[in-house]
């Protein structure tokens, strides 16, 4: 079936739905796994670390959930600064984390729809840039946000892996 984002709300997640999130994390790490991909293999059974800042994202109202009528499709995490990535950065960006589409999902382009979007949104906030990463180890999903119009522009080493830094300039 072809999906469309319109066909899906978008909601801010509420603090008692974290649950939702490591769920919709986990399956992402699986699915990884199972095309073996080495990326987030640690939502498999996730360290104090990645929990406190997942839970961080909600409570600084930072992920949303797309939903269909009875099932939670994807998420992501938006924030406007990002220290522990990117660190102070002179010009006002959004920061994309953990965006996750339900590999029964997959196939429809909702991840660049949903990157899209955060795009417009960015553009009518004023930012100069939307940033996100990736695992170095992962060539097919760097390859994919250069395609989006992304721009590799550096790396860091964080406690659990290597990553790419990305940006995209608003205009």
């Amino acid at each position: 079936m072809n999906y469309s984002l319109e066909d899906f709300s978008i909601q801010k997640a509420q603090p008692d739905q974290i649950g939702v999130a490591l769920n919709l994390l986990k399956v992402a790490a699986l699915s990884l796994k199972s095309r073996e991909i080495n990326q987030w293999s640690y939502w498999l059974e996730p360290p104090q670390e990645r929990l406190e800042w997942l839970s961080q994202g909600f409570e600084n109202g930072e992920v949303y959930f797309i939903n269909a009528p009875k099932q939670t499709i994807a998420m992501y995490r938006l924030m406007e600064v990002d220290l522990k990535y990117w660190g102070k950065q002179p010009d006002p960006a959004f920061y994309l984390h953990s965006l996750i589409v339900h590999p029964d999902f997959k196939g429809n382009q909702l991840g660049a729809q949903i990157i899209e979007r955060i795009y417009g949104m960015a553009r009518v906030a004023g930012k100069k840039f939307l940033r996100l990463d990736c695992n170095a180890s992962n060539l097919k999903l760097g390859t994919y946000y250069q395609q989006l119009g992304f721009k590799k522009v550096g790396f860091i080493q964080m406690e659990l892996s290597k990553n790419v830094l990305f940006e995209r300039l608003v205009s």
